[in-house]
């Protein structure tokens, strides 16, 4: 067991029934009107800047702006750019925890990976070197790395075939590449085939470091829409059962693991001021996307590719807190009775 953590409590009461805090999205109409709202609040914003992490990341679209949210029950309210395709980038990541905690086990990933925020930048070398066994957390990159790289295989056709197909079932329908941003992102992931060096010698990684990052680099540049976060994002709030196929992706408990790590870093360093305000699990990615998770409600999917200095879309996290706010989304808000 992992330092600091605790024996987890018996799963249900003496009737074997375990009670969990849901709740429900207002109705369908009511949840049309103020998505629509959200981008019609937000959609002249123009602050932040283009990501230049990848020089075709360079090349997006500021004016694009698409909103989604699936609900639990399958139904999916949109607006605007929603079905414009972009890379997955970081958006990946949850959704590759809880695959390979799925296949091998949330403990093993946890004991290798480890699951607490660094306080560093998402990409730090820092973080690595001056944590015990370089564990640091899966929502940053060499966490990531390190995650991807406990995904099974008997090749890395193998494992990357496995990948594709479990990020796929999140959203329902099979995703594909985009080779523009693979070429540009190869090209340029110096950084992180540093990264993955020195977890391999800290004892941090499985297999091959150079394997590692190229499928973690093949995974962030599946292409999706703002429709497809949201229905990634709304099976892990329906327990790890995709509401619109009907299909069971994961587990429970590691859907409930994988909204733990987000909670966590998935804002990189502004996780905290997301917490406090949108009120729900979150990812974001440099090419735009956001996704933000409510338990038992649903998620929403958001691109807009401008960036704040974070690396956190702009628009994305004013619509994200407008609607937890109207929408019932925030877990940590609560009014007298």
């Amino acid at each position: 067991m992992p330092e600091g953590a605790v024996e987890a409590a018996p799963q249900g009461g003496p009737l074997g029934r375990r009670y969990v805090s849901t709740g429900s999205l207002p109705d369908g109409r009511r949840v049309d009107v103020l998505v629509r709202q959200a981008h019609g609040h937000f959609r002249e914003v123009s602050d932040g800047a283009l990501s230049g992490t990848y020089p075709v990341l360079a090349d997006a679209d500021p004016r694009h702006f698409g909103i989604a949210l699936t609900g639990t029950d399958g139904v999916i309210h949109e607006v605007g750019d929603s079905r414009v395709a972009f890379t997955l980038m970081s958006v990946s990541k949850p959704f590759v925890f809880a695959l390979a905690c799925e296949a091998v086990g949330t403990a093993q990933v946890r004991r290798l990976v480890g699951v607490n925020a660094t306080g560093l930048p998402f990409n730090s070398a820092q973080a690595v070197e001056r944590a015990r066994d370089g564990r640091t957390n899966p929502m940053v990159n060499p966490g990531a790395i390190a995650t991807t790289s406990l995904v099974p295989g008997s090749s890395r056709e193998d494992r990357w075939d496995r990948l594709v197909r479990g990020l796929s079932r999140f959203a329902g329908r099979p995703l594909e590449l985009d080779h523009d941003t693979l070429a540009s992102a190869r090209a340029t992931n110096f950084r992180n085939r540093a990264l993955a060096m020195l977890l391999q010698e800290a004892g941090a990684l499985s297999g091959d470091p150079l394997d590692a990052v190229d499928l973690y680099t093949l995974q962030c540049c599946l292409a999706v829409t703002a429709a497809d976060l949201a229905t990634m994002g709304a099976t892990l709030a329906d327990g790890g059962v995709n509401p619109v196929t009907g299909e069971r992706v994961v587990s429970a408990a590691v859907a409930r693991a994988t909204l733990a790590v987000m909670s966590v870093a998935g804002m990189y360093e502004a996780s905290g001021d997301w917490l406090l305000d949108v009120g729900v699990p979150g990812k974001s990615g440099i090419s735009g996307g956001v996704v933000a998770v409510s338990p038992g409600k649903g998620a929403l999917g958001v691109f807009s590719p401008l960036l704040d200095a974070d690396g956190n879309s702009v628009r994305g996290q004013l619509a994200a807190r407008y609607l937890a706010h109207e929408l019932g989304l925030d877990l940590l808000g609560s009014e007298p009775t």
